[in-house]
């Protein structure tokens, strides 16, 4: 034996994934930021549109191409009984400038908002802006498709953050070379070595998803239109004029449904990640 490596043939599949790998990730990761993008640009510029009826808002009518209108009654800047209504009435003065009490408010909502962002790294406004853009843009899908969809794009920042945790605890450069150095390539030292490594965090960030989502009331209340039921609804029917009992029964319900599902995420979860070699 001279003691050389011995050269080693990945094959015609290896191959392929080392070459298509990472394009068809980038472009899974463009094609879902359009998509979750979009709805946000729609609805912004919607708002200067001067009305809504067909398929695209119109932006153009009697010469005119924008139009501030929508945002004056909104704001409450309108003399029409319509734009009183909206606003939260009066003015706050600052530094000698009028600013309406509606937009003072929201500012101090959004500054509220990022107070909590940099304290626990939760975009929760963005998510928020996300889901009533999304209600907009993509109205004409079924309730339950509506849903599923609009509890993903609220409760990802806390999937995100969960995850983010995992990662960081990980030396992810040393794990990469040392895959790599094997002769895995791209996409399968991320699926077989990476992503297992966070099973912690994608389990526990599974589990806190779907235990919010189960009980998000404002979003379901909105999007819900036929079909069955979502739990926030399911309780809010039982416990609203009703007995104790029942009220009671409801929420036992409830309980032990989020018990049996967040047991069963968490085997799953650690069954799947046991299986890709990791434990």
């Amino acid at each position: 034996m001279d003691g050389a490596v011995p050269t080693r043939d990945p094959g015609g599949l290896s191959r392929l994934a080392t070459a298509l790998g990472r394009p068809l990730v980038v472009g899974t990761v463009l094609v879902t930021v359009v998509f979750l993008i979009l709805p946000v640009l729609a609805t912004f510029a919607a708002s200067f549109a001067h009305e809504w009826a067909g398929v695209l808002p119109t932006f153009v009518r009697d010469g005119e191409a924008l139009t501030l209108v929508n945002w004056r009654q909104a704001l409450g800047l309108t003399q029409t009984d319509l734009g009183a209504q909206r606003g939260l009435g009066g003015f706050w003065t600052v530094l000698g400038i009028p600013i309406p009490v509606t937009i003072g408010f929201s500012m101090l909502l959004a500054l509220g908002g990022v107070v909590i962002n940099l304290l626990v790294g939760v975009p929760i406004a963005y998510a928020v802006t996300r889901y009533v853009a999304f209600l907009k843009t993509y109205s004409n899908l079924p309730s339950a498709v509506g849903l599923m969809i609009g509890y993903s794009l609220l409760k990802a920042p806390y999937m995100v953050l969960a995850v983010q945790s995992s990662f960081e605890s990980m030396d992810l450069r040393q794990l990469e070379e040392s895959a790599r150095s094997l002769g895995a390539s791209w996409p399968r030292t991320f699926l077989t070595v990476v992503v297992p490594n966070a099973k912690t965090g994608i389990v526990a960030g599974a589990i806190v998803c779907w235990t919010l989502a189960a009980a998000e009331f404002n979003f379901s209340y909105i999007v819900y239109s036929s079909g069955s039921k979502p739990f926030s609804l399911f309780l809010f029917e039982n416990i609203s004029n009703n007995p104790f009992l029942q009220a009671a029964a409801a929420i036992s319900i409830y309980f032990a449904i989020v018990v049996v599902v967040t047991a069963l995420l968490q085997a799953v979860g650690q069954r799947g990640f046991a299986l890709g070699g990791v434990r």
